[in-house]
């Protein structure tokens, strides 16, 4: 490393002490550093405080956690139940089909039909071997059942249009006071196999928790499409 440089002042005369040079010079550069670096910890101690060390768990660009979005999701009545995700291949020949390797009801991952559903809100049950489809590619989808209310189904169409791209809304009768989330995801693209999906399981909706829910886990599936190429109708 090169010398630190030093100021230059009027060269001195004999013994003559110069104003601004020499051991006054050197005291006021070492005092700048001082309070340089003093600033420098302070502003990184600060930093730490605000921002925490860097080292936690979160999802995409900085979002929220799985284990996050679980906890609000707990504190607002949900239950949910996280499973190793099930390979997945196109060996559900039928879009009507099941898979005796399901692991979830409704599944939330492994085997399903070559044919995804059209993305979009659904007044009409949906064939789950194509929802698993979906989560594959990086999907959430949003199943209620029969008897939940009009004014919570007015909700959650609502929460739907807010998070369009790569979200399925429909009806699912069997689910009856219920309403289910579900997703498909991998550590890594690069390898699809090692995941985790998700089923949550809600009798109310609350916006804070599902909003969480879409941002640990949404497109983050084995197969995972870009967001702007998951739209309505597509």
């Amino acid at each position: 490393m090169p010398p630190t440089p030093r100021p230059s002042g009027p060269k001195k005369k004999a013994s003559v002490k110069v104003p601004g040079s020499g051991d006054d010079s050197n005291r006021r550069l070492l005092i700048g550093i001082g309070i340089a670096a003093a600033v420098v910890v302070i502003a990184g101690g600060l930093s730490f405080v605000l921002f925490g060390s860097g080292s936690g768990s979160t999802g995409i660009g900085g979002g929220v956690s799985s284990a996050d979005a679980t906890r609000k999701l707990e504190v607002a009545g949900c239950t949910v139940k996280s499973v190793k995700s099930l390979v997945g291949d196109h060996s559900v020949p039928t879009p009507e089909g099941t898979s005796p390797k399901w692991n979830t009801s409704p599944p939330t991952s492994g085997p399903h039909y070559g044919q995804q559903a059209i993305w979009g809100s659904f007044t009409e049950p949906l064939l789950q071997a194509q929802v698993v489809h979906n989560l594959e590619h990086g999907g959430i989808f949003i199943q209620y059942g029969e008897d939940v209310p009009q004014a919570t189904i007015d909700q959650l169409q609502e929460f739907y249009g807010e998070h369009q791209n790569g979200t399925l809304l429909a009806p699912m009768p069997s689910l009856g006071s219920t309403i289910a989330l579900g997703a498909w995801t991998t550590k890594s693209a690069s390898d699809p196999d090692d995941g985790t999906a998700y089923l949550v399981k809600c009798t109310d909706f609350d916006e804070a928790a599902y909003a969480a829910f879409f941002a640990a886990n949404q497109f983050k599936g084995p197969e995972r499409f870009p967001m702007s190429s998951l739209l309505p109708g597509s």
